[in-house]
């Protein structure tokens, strides 16, 4: 049995909504702007609004849009932006509104926040355009455009902590209808803006945000570029040398810097600085390798060499790699503006040159030991030892005999066993050469 349903939609409210009544629309608007002309606003906008609440009530999206507007136009070329604050809130507020009529109020009021030149009048209407939009999901790309203007013009006046307050509360990730290359406008805004007000914590969170394949996409280089500066600022906050040489070559990977050769170069002496800077380590020393044998790193000889240096199995004498590296080393930002470089790259030699040791030497004194690394026995044995704690070599200080140990002693247990195996292995071989021989054997006596 069949149950008829009644329509969701009743035939007369079908017929409101076919209803074009823009034919009357434009003539409200054609004669009340000449009324409102004439010195006679405030009638003129009670006109329109008549024919606005008519269009609503038809559900003439267009119609009521367009009235809309028109009422907010007159009110801004009459200069009188109280009123435009005054009829935004209450359009929006009409009874049954159509979410399209309040798009497009919204839309035509954000024109006139760049144009107002008085600061009150300005915060005053970006003020009731956020108000009127909180909370409606059809114009929240519009309230977040108004409220990065907003956090804007606080940051000019000095006022970063509400700059960041105002900003930082954006959720862009959750906005459907936003577009990706405006999400990650956001995010480096938001990015930066924490990092002015030293809130580095809500900065890496906000850039965990980020797609790394979006930003791969050819159209958003000028991003990626962007975007990677900000996460070298907030390395650089704590130092972490080896993931700053990460970011650069994220950019060096960039298709815009491989063609600007200019770029490229400062670009790969940025990624041969902080690959010495960094920590001595497996990663590291990968890192390094791979950055060496970049084609385009043989037009910078100089760098190229310097991480040659640390490449090769080789003491580095610092007095003389200071003097020599100096003056090209001094000419980098880093070194300008981050006060430990020059320590830390020390620190870094005097690294390198304990693995040197840690590799031709089983055993060596400690006098000896501080003497080829230019140190204090005190100081030396500081370095080893942080070495050691990092599992990057392995070594022992015997400090009444004054002798230091790079080799492990062989547990009973793992000599035995590779014993065993040595035993097993000959006996394999005994075995086969046994066959081979019975074979040969074989093979005479039949013919």
């Amino acid at each position: 049995m069949t149950i008829g349903l009644e329509p969701a939609v009743s035939n007369k409210t079908k017929d409101k909504m076919e209803q074009d009544l823009s034919p009357i629309a434009d003539k409200s608007c054609k004669e009340n702007r000449e009324l409102a002309k004439s010195g006679k606003l405030v009638e003129a906008i009670e006109n329109l609004l008549v024919t606005e609440k008519q269009c609503r009530q038809a559900e003439d999206s267009p119609s009521t849009s367009k009235i809309a507007v028109e009422i907010i136009k007159l009110c801004y070329e009459a200069g009188r932006l109280d009123l435009v604050n005054e009829k935004l809130v209450l359009l929006s507020k009409r009874r049954g509104q159509l979410r399209p009529a309040i798009k497009a109020i919204v839309q035509e009021s954000m024109n006139y926040v760049d144009q107002i030149t008085d600061m009150k009048q300005k915060l005053e209407l970006i003020d009731t355009l956020r108000t009127i939009s909180d909370g409606k999901i059809f114009v929240e790309n519009e309230r977040a455009r108004l409220t990065k203007t907003l956090s804007k013009i606080k940051e000019d006046e000095g006022d970063i902590a509400s700059a960041a307050k105002i900003l930082q509360d954006l959720q862009v990730e959750t906005y459907g209808t936003m577009e990706k290359r405006e999400k990650i406008t956001f995010f480096i805004d938001q990015m930066r803006i924490c990092m002015n007000n030293k809130d580095f914590i809500r900065a890496q969170l906000i850039g965990n945000k980020v797609n790394r394949k979006t930003l791969a996409e050819q159209e958003n280089q000028d991003l990626k570029i962007d975007y990677f500066k900000q996460m070298i600022r907030y390395f650089s906050h704590s130092a972490n040398y080896i993931e700053i040489a990460r970011c650069y070559l994220s950019i060096y990977d960039t298709p815009s810097v491989e063609k600007d050769t200019a770029q490229l170069h400062q670009t790969l002496k940025y990624i041969c600085i902080y690959v010495i800077l960094s920590a001595t380590s497996s990663e590291q020393s990968d890192l390094l390798n791979r950055v060496y044998d970049f084609k385009p790193l043989t037009d910078i000889q100089n760098y190229k060499d310097l991480l040659n240096q640390f490449k090769t199995l080789e003491l580095i004498r610092w007095s003389t790699f200071f003097e020599f590296n100096k003056p090209e080393l001094d000419s980098q930002s880093v070194f300008k503006t981050e006060p430990n470089a020059w320590e830390d790259l020390r620190k870094r030699v005097i690294e390198h040159n304990i693995r040197v040791i840690s590799t031709y030497y089983q055993k060596i004194s400690t006098a000896r030991l501080a003497e080829l690394l230019d140190l204090s026995l005190d100081e030396s044995e500081k370095f080893v030892s942080d070495l050691v704690s990092n599992k990057t070599i392995f070594a022992k200080i015997d400090r009444p005999a004054g002798i230091a140990t790079f080799t492990t002693s062989n547990d009973p247990n793992k000599v035995l066993n590779a014993w065993a195996n040595n035993i097993t292995s000959l006996l394999d071989l005994v075995e086969k050469t046994n066959h081979l021989v019975q074979r040969e054997f074989m093979l005479h006596k039949i013919n």
